[in-house]
């Protein structure tokens, strides 16, 4: 009993900022997302008005879809990435995961910045298309929804393969030995023992990925600004300004973000609780 008195109070600095800063906000945003204008009454008009103005709903869509899309990519290459990593060496993988620390850090204005020098219109890369030919190059376009992607996809591999490390770490080399000795190929241990193994990972990595990339806005803005809607900017448009601003309708925006996210995370469990009930 007194060992447990002794973890809660060491735990109580950590709860209290939990409380302040990730419960307490939350709660704010929700409740004033069911405010008029002004801190008024209960209403419903500001979710209304999100479905109903094709500005809102197409920032719903733009960011489900760049998300699902960035994170799927993503995954994909972050596979090799990892599969790679837990197959190296001692030196090579500690160099490995400098490097992935390192890019998994490099994001926002930064990597906007650098991808501008890199692939904007004078950029050094459009630059040599344009002298050496190289139309897929010169043609480039950063400030396109392609080139958000593709900035997208630059800071969600590295974060990836990080967190799918873990369980390929957890894959044993005797399973691919006892599935040679069976006369199957490698195609079947990935098939039928790697990749089943890996699912539930390769889901928790999908919904990290895909909330990761919804919630981004510093390195969209910096590219797109206002030229291409998406929920984070959207939301940000509602609290800035020296004469008007709606943080009652953005807040409502903030919980329809945060209700993205949340199903992504229902639809995880829901594929993991049908695994399971399978007996797979």
């Amino acid at each position: 009993m007194k060992g447990k008195r002794t973890y809660l109070l060491a735990l109580a600095p950590f709860l209290l900022l939990a409380l302040l800063f990730e419960v307490a906000p939350v709660v704010t945003v929700v409740l004033r997302s069911f405010q008029a204008e002004g801190g008024g009454g209960f209403t419903l008009a500001h979710y209304v008005s999100i479905f109903a103005k094709p500005l809102y709903r197409q920032a719903a869509v733009n960011s489900v879809v760049i998300s699902l899309l960035s994170a799927a990519i993503g995954i994909a290459v972050a596979f090799f990435g990892a599969k790679a990593a837990n197959g190296a060496g001692g030196r090579m993988r500690s160099f490995f995961m400098s490097v992935l620390n390192m890019c998994s850090n490099f994001a926002g204005l930064p990597l906007a910045f650098a991808f501008i020098i890199m692939l904007g219109n004078t950029g050094v890369f459009v630059l040599m298309g344009k002298r050496y030919g190289i139309g897929f190059l010169a043609d480039f376009n950063i400030y396109s929804s392609a080139g958000l992607l593709l900035t997208y996809v630059y800071f969600q591999i590295p974060l990836a393969i990080l967190l799918l490390l873990p369980a390929f770490d957890g894959l044993h080399k005797e399973w691919r030995e006892t599935v040679s000795l069976l006369g199957g190929r490698g195609s079947d241990y990935w098939m039928k023992v790697g990749l089943p193994v890996l699912l539930p990972s390769f889901l928790g990595t999908f919904s990290v990925l895909f909330s990761n990339a919804l919630s981004a806005y510093a390195t969209a803005y910096a590219l797109l600004q206002a030229n291409f809607s998406l929920l984070p900017i959207r939301i940000s448009e509602q609290f800035v300004g020296d004469i008007v601003q709606h943080k009652e309708f953005g807040s409502a925006l903030a919980v329809v973000m945060m209700l993205l996210m949340v199903i992504a995370i229902l639809c995880q469990n829901a594929v993991l609780g049908r695994r399971k009930g399978s007996g797979q």
